[in-house]
C-alpha cells in the first residue's frame, strides 16, 4: 500500500522566492556559507538556513532578504519578491479565507472563543497567535478590508458569544483595550456594523440550532401584486439595520442581506433607470 502523501505544511510561494534568491547568490559567486555570514547585518545565519530558505522549506524575514538584496546586489528585487511572495505566507497552507473575505460584501462571523480576528487589537493577537511577530503583522494587515476605499468596505454582523468577552487574554490591560475598540469599531463603522452578544444561557435561542434555523423562523413578506405575474417576485424580511432578499419560487435557495441605507439606495437606483 502506498504512504499516503501528507499535505503542504508551507506556502507554495516560499519556493518561488528561494529560486530567485539562490539565482542571485549564484550570480554574486557566493556559497550558501559565505552568504549567511553577511546575513542580518553581519550577525549572520548558517549556511543550512540559506539552504532551507532556498529549498523553500522555511520562511525567511524580511531583515534576511533586505541584508540579501544589499549583499548580492539585486536592486532591490528580492525585497520586492518577499513582499509578493513572503509577506503573506504566514499563513497557514489551509488559511484561504483571506482571499474570501477580501472580495466580501458582507461577512457573518459567529465567535465561540475568541474575538474575531478583523477586530483583535496587537497584543490581543500576539497573545493568541504566541508572540510570532509575522503572524501577527499578517493578521492586522487583514483588517485593512474594514477601513478601505475602493472596493467599499464589506458590512460586517458580528455575533459574540459572551463567553469571548470575559475569557481573559493577555491580562486585564489588554482586555479593557480590547472591549474599548470594539467600542470605538461600532461606532466608527455605524451603520456597517453589527455587534450581538450571545448570553451564555444554554436556554437562549442563540445556542439552539444552527443560524440558518433563525433565518427560516423569519417573517417574510412580499408585494401584493405578485399574483399577477404568477407570483414571480422577491421577498422582504426586515430586520434593525438590515434587510433580508430571497426569490419567492426559492425559498430555500440564496438571501442577499443589505443594510437598510443598502437596500434604500438599491430601490431608488431601480426606481430611477
Amino acid at each position: 500500500m502506498a504512504a499516503r502523501r501528507k499535505r503542504g505544511s508551507v506556502s507554495p510561494t516560499l519556493p518561488a522566492f528561494g529560486r530567485q534568491l539562490r539565482r542571485h547568490r549564484e550570480a554574486a559567486g557566493l556559497s550558501q556559507e559565505s552568504a549567511g555570514r553577511r546575513a542580518n547585518g553581519g550577525r549572520g545565519v548558517t549556511s543550512q538556513y540559506v539552504g532551507q530558505v532556498e529549498s523553500g522549506r522555511t520562511r525567511c524575514t524580511r531583515e534576511f532578504a533586505s541584508t540579501m538584496d544589499a549583499e548580492l546586489k539585486a536592486c532591490g528585487r528580492l525585497l520586492e519578491l518577499w513582499d509578493d511572495l513572503v509577506l503573506d505566507s504566514a499563513f497557514p497552507t489551509w488559511f484561504d479565507w483571506p482571499n474570501i473575505e477580501a472580495e466580501a460584501v458582507h461577512i457573518t462571523s459567529y465567535c465561540l472563543s475568541v474575538i474575531d480576528g478583523l477586530f483583535q487589537i496587537p497584543a490581543y493577537a500576539s497573545a493568541i497567535l504566541r508572540g510570532d511577530k509575522d503572524a501577527v503583522e499578517a493578521r492586522l494587515r487583514r483588517q485593512t478590508i474594514l477601513t478601505r476605499d475602493d472596493p467599499p468596505p464589506p458590512s460586517y454582523a458580528l455575533l459574540l458569544d459572551e463567553a469571548t468577552l470575559v475569557r481573559e487574554v493577555a491580562g486585564a490591560t489588554t482586555m479593557r483595550e480590547q472591549l474599548e475598540h470594539l467600542l470605538e469599531a461600532s461606532a466608527e463603522m455605524s451603520g456597517r456594523l453589527t455587534v450581538q452578544v450571545v448570553p451564555a444561557r444554554g436556554e437562549h435561542d442563540g445556542n439552539s440550532g444552527d443560524k440558518m434555523d433563525a433565518l427560516s423562523r423569519t417573517a417574510w413578506r412580499k408585494s401584493s401584486r405578485s399574483t399577477s405575474n404568477g407570483g414571480a417576485c422577491i421577498e422582504l424580511s426586515t430586520r434593525p439595520d438590515t434587510v433580508l432578499v430571497r426569490d419567492s419560487k426559492n425559498p430555500d435557495g440564496t438571501r442577499l442581506r443589505f443594510t437598510s441605507r443598502g437596500f434604500q439606495s438599491l430601490v431608488r437606483g431601480i426606481k430611477e433607470s
